[in-house]
């Protein structure tokens, strides 16, 4: 018979430490979303091309996404607390830049550098809350805590944003980041402990950062440009293709080196390689939602930036909500019926705009109802998923399951935007009605929402008013197939997750 392992010593200053990864990440996750309601205002006042609004909208997700891989490494090699530092210091000095921006490039440069700030901060959080709770239980109760302050972060960001652009303008969507950063930063030096992984030493991957960092700027790019320029322009296909072509390499890279930057091997485990697929198709869905539905408040109901974000709280309050008691539920049922029961309640949410539509038209009530109960699955999804994840890397290796678990995040919101946005797109075009306008004017309108809204409001008068209805009963008919889908989409990580995630896991125990 085995002796039991002694439980390793609880850090006293674990609760504190939580609450200090918590604002980290609430300040990250919000700036993903904050520009939503920012940008209109942002557009007035630099009036930046149309080349330069994409950039000021991706050049953030794109810094982040690159440089995830490469962050989390070294964090391993330089310590975890130190990166997370070093982070908010790029973080602040950023925001500092966006908020004295007087042209558009400026604000490019501020968003580029928030994303490399943002990926030096995003896996040193998961890094070092997997180092501080040593207790399963525990861990897994800091890790739903850590999934409630991502997903809420992401849908307060249009509610904050709208708050503060409504009174005070654009810029102090950026200023906010500075008096937390600065209380984070002050708390964190006192109280975070310093880490590194014991398999960290050795020579530094130049070669494999170069894969990585380039490899993934082509992915996430090719993503977004699919949704930009559609399947037939070259330009998507072309970086997608440079992106398998480098992360090919990187991944046999990595395989082979005696100290690899990024543990690809953990995708074996298939508690783990589900728990990421978990992550990442739901998110392909839910990052569309909250984009067409931010959309939808706007310009087809004529929401103000505020009235839009305070019509998405349903989902981020239940969201934490569900993220709050899915730890019970994972110490009293498996976690393979945790995760699956979560996908397939987010995926029913998903599905309720489509269904309402069958049978009457739609309002805010339908979205209210649909935004709750996509809420409550994705605060359990979420939750089970990265306990799994986590749970499933051996703690010297955590680094690359965070970056893993971020990455799918990230990049399954970007695809999400991109696939689903331009379904919806292409449905927008095919539902609008025959529109007494000029050519140049009705190509405009069949552009997008956006463009129809604007220009409703230049003509006025009933022609406006007939314009704008049309344009958002278009709109309304084209989102909500895109809901199905993402429904469906979760509805396949749920099948995925009942047959390949082993009966017997139980991540919340001591073992």
């Amino acid at each position: 018979m085995h002796a039991r392992r002694p439980a390793a010593p609880l850090d006293p200053h674990r609760w504190i430490v939580l609450a200090i990864l918590s604002g980290s990440l609430l300040l990250i996750s919000m700036d993903t979303t904050i520009l939503n309601v920012a940008f209109p205002s942002l557009v007035g006042d630099l009036r930046p091309g149309a080349v330069q609004q994409l950039w000021i909208i991706d050049v953030y997700a794109l810094a982040l996404s690159g440089l995830l891989v490469t962050a989390g490494a070294l964090g391993d090699r330089w310590g975890r607390k130190r990166l997370l530092m070093a982070g908010f210091g790029i973080f602040s000095a950023a925001s500092l830049i966006a908020v004295f921006s007087t042209e558009a490039w400026h604000v490019i440069a501020a968003r580029a550098l928030l994303g490399i700030g943002g990926a030096a901060i995003m896996p040193s959080t998961l890094s070092i809350l997997r180092t501080v709770f040593t207790d399963a239980r525990e861990r897994a109760f800091a890790l739903a805590v850590w999934a409630a302050v991502f997903g809420g972060g992401m849908a307060f960001g249009p509610v904050v944003g709208g708050l503060l652009v409504q009174d005070y303008g654009w810029h102090s969507a950026f200023l906010l980041n500075l008096p937390v950063a600065a209380l984070i930063v002050a708390a964190g030096l006192r109280y975070l402990p310093e880490s590194r992984s014991a398999r960290s030493a050795g020579r530094w991957d130049w070669w494999g950062v170069g894969q990585s960092i380039v490899g993934m700027l082509a992915l996430a790019g090719g993503i977004k440009q699919l949704g930009k320029s559609g399947i037939a322009a070259p330009l998507p296909w072309a970086l997608l293709a440079v992106a398998a072509a480098l992360l090919t390499v990187f991944v046999h890279r990595q395989l082979h080196a005696e100290n690899p930057l990024l543990q690809v091997r953990l995708f074996a485990k298939p508690a783990f390689s589900v728990a990421a697929a978990a992550i990442f198709l739901p998110m392909v869905g839910m990052g569309a939602i909250l984009f067409l539905v931010t959309q939808w408040f706007q310009y087809g109901q004529g929401y103000t930036p505020l009235e839009a974000g305070l019509r998405l709280l349903p989902a981020p309050l239940a969201l934490i909500c569900a993220s709050m008691v899915a730890p019970r539920l994972m110490h009293r049922f498996a976690i393979r019926h945790v995760l699956g029961a979560g996908l397939v309640v987010l995926a029913a949410g998903m599905a309720l705009p489509w269904t309402f539509q069958q049978f009457a038209d739609l309002g805010y009530p339908a979205f209210a109802v649909a935004l709750t109960v996509m809420g409550l699955g994705a605060g359990i999804a979420t939750t089970a998923a990265s306990v799994t994840l986590i749970s499933a890397a051996p703690a010297e290796e955590v680094s690359s399951a965070a970056a893993i678990e971020e990455t799918c995040y990230e990049l399954g919101s970007a695809m999400g935007v991109a696939v689903l946005g331009s379904t919806a797109a292409v449905l927008y075009r095919g539902n609008l009605p025959a529109l007494d306008l000029d050519g140049s004017t009705l190509a405009a309108v069949r552009e997008s929402i956006g463009e129809a809204a604007h220009i409703a409001e230049q003509l006025g008068g009933t022609v406006g008013k007939g314009l704008i209805e049309a344009a958002s009963q278009a709109y309304t008919l084209a989102i909500t197939p895109a809901f199905l889908v993402a429904g469906l989409l979760a509805v396949t990580a749920a099948a995925t997750t009942w047959t390949m995630i082993p009966r017997d896991l139980r991540p919340t125990e001591n073992h």
